[in-house]
C-alpha cells in the first residue's frame, strides 16, 4: 500500500515555514512603512533576514517533496479536492519564491542592504533606483497581503473541512508525531 503520510521531514519542513511566515506577518505589521528615505531599522532587517531565512527553507521543502514526492491522496476524495489542493500548493511554493526575492529587489532597488542576522550581507541584485522597478514593493505587498494570505486560508479551511466534517486522514497525516 502507498505512502498516506508525509515524511517526518516534509512535516518539518512545512511547519517550519508556517512559523517563519507567522514571525513575517507579525515583523512586516511592526515595522514602519518602508518610504523614500527610510532608514534600515532592527525591524526592517529582521524582516529581510526572515526573508531570506523563508528562502532559504522554501528550496530545502520544495528540493525535499521532488526528491521524496508527495504521499498517495487519501481514498474518496473527489479528483477535483486533489487538482485544487495541488494547484493551491504549487502557487504556495511560488509565493514562497516570488515574495522573498520580490522583496530583494526592492530593497536593493531602494539601496537597503539585505543582512542575514548580521551574518552576511546578501549582492545586491540591482543598482539602487534602477529605472522600471519602482513597482516591486507594492506588488510585494499585495501578493503578500491578498493572494499568501487568501491561498494559506484555503489551506486552513480545507484541512479543518476534511478533519471535521468528512473525518479523513487529510490534516492528520501532516500533523507533527502522526507516522507514515
Amino acid at each position: 500500500m502507498p505512502d498516506k503520510a508525509y515524511t517526518s521531514t516534509a512535516k518539518a519542513l512545512h511547519w517550519t515555514i508556517l512559523a517563519l511566515l507567522i514571525v513575517q506577518f507579525g515583523l512586516a505589521w511592526s515595522m514602519p512603512h518602508i518610504g523614500r528615505d527610510t532608514p534600515v531599522t532592527t525591524l526592517i532587517s529582521l524582516h529581510f533576514s526572515f526573508g531570506v531565512l523563508i528562502l532559504l527553507v522554501a528550496v530545502l521543502r520544495l528540493a525535499w517533496r521532488i526528491g521524496h514526492g508527495e504521499p498517495e491522496p487519501e481514498n474518496g476524495i473527489p479528483q477535483w479536492q486533489t487538482m485544487l489542493a495541488r494547484i493551491v500548493h504549487w502557487l504556495l511554493y511560488v509565493l514562497l519564491f516570488v515574495l522573498p526575492v520580490l522583496g530583494w529587489i526592492n530593497a536593493s532597488w531602494r539601496g537597503m542592504p539585505v543582512s542575514f542576522f548580521d551574518l552576511f550581507t546578501m549582492p545586491k541584485i540591482m543598482a539602487t533606483r534602477a529605472a522600471g522597478w519602482a513597482w516591486t514593493g507594492d506588488v510585494h505587498e499585495f501578493l503578500s497581503e491578498y493572494v499568501l494570505l487568501t491561498l494559506v486560508g484555503l489551506h486552513v479551511v480545507a484541512a479543518i473541512y476534511h478533519h471535521f466534517v468528512r473525518g479523513d486522514r487529510v490534516l492528520r497525516r501532516m500533523l507533527p508525531g502522526t507516522s507514515r
